[in-house]
């Protein structure tokens, strides 16, 4: 039950397959073992290149078997050349080798600096972007600036254009109380006046009324019969005419005064 695989298991938790213990006999060499190396995600399931490997490999080992054997200097100098020449398709293929992998490494260089400059060409993009937006932010600002300069000046060209001959104009004193808006309610300060530089021009400052001395000497320069109150008593209002007939205002007094009691 050990070594069972079963078919209906999730890809998730597939384990990997089970390999059953092996005794080697004495005196053999299986050719399975010359992939022990091997493990599953590790060069199992072989592909291409396992595949060339153990083509080498059975390769080798006919070579090895078909050397001749050291018994006589002609077996020993073939033998020699037989492994100089292997030794150099060794070589061949080592260097063979080494050049794919450098070729593998210059891909993987290539598409690290492709990654590389990609990111640094969005980097530049967005700071290029930002650039272009500020600077479309500070040529919408002076587009407006330029337009209120504009009407500003238009407004003053107008007001010069009411009055190009410079004729002499009456002013009309109920237009300007009448217009809440005139320079009589509020004048402009571009034209000079500042309501608030002189306010205390209008403060009322004198020694007869700020202080008790000069109250005093006020006092005693007012004639007597001035500080006295005259109050002249109002005459009645004639509501009875010539003829004995009580008039029309009297008679609505007679019954407001009623009413009020």
């Amino acid at each position: 039950t050990l070594g069972i695989q079963t078919d209906y298991r999730d890809g998730e938790a597939q384990t990997d397959p089970y390999s059953p213990e092996y005794i080697v006999r004495s005196g053999s060499v299986p050719e399975i073992l010359t992939l022990a190396t091997l493990t599953w995600g590790r060069g199992l399931p072989a592909g291409q290149a396992e595949m060339e490997i153990i083509d080498r490999i059975r390769e080798k080992r006919a070579w090895e078997e078909a050397l001749p054997p050291m018994d006589s200097p002609s077996n020993i100098a073939k033998r020699l050349k037989m492994m100089e020449a292997m030794e150099r398709k060794e070589w061949a293929y080592r260097e063979e080798e080494i050049d794919k992998l450098q070729k593998a490494q210059m891909e993987v260089f290539k598409k690290l600096l492709q990654r590389r400059e990609e990111n640094q060409n969005e980097l530049d993009a967005t700071r290029l972007s930002n650039h272009w937006q500020n600077h479309q932010k500070a040529k919408e600002e002076k587009i407006r600036k330029i337009q209120r300069d504009c009407a500003l000046m238009l407004r003053k060209l107008i007001a010069k254009r009411k009055n190009c001959m410079g004729k002499l104009e009456r002013r009309d004193i109920i237009k300007e109380y009448n217009d809440f808006s005139s320079q009589t309610y509020a004048p402009l300060s571009r034209i000079g006046f500042f309501p608030d530089n002189n306010s205390d021009y209008y403060a009322v400052k004198n020694f007869y009324l700020n202080t008790f001395v000069g109250l005093c000497e006020l006092e005693e320069s007012v004639q007597h019969s001035d500080s006295q109150i005259r109050v002249n008593a109002p005459k009645p209002k004639c509501t009875v005419t010539k003829t004995g007939y009580i008039k029309r205002s009297g008679r609505l007094e007679a019954v407001l005064a009623q009413v009020h009691q």
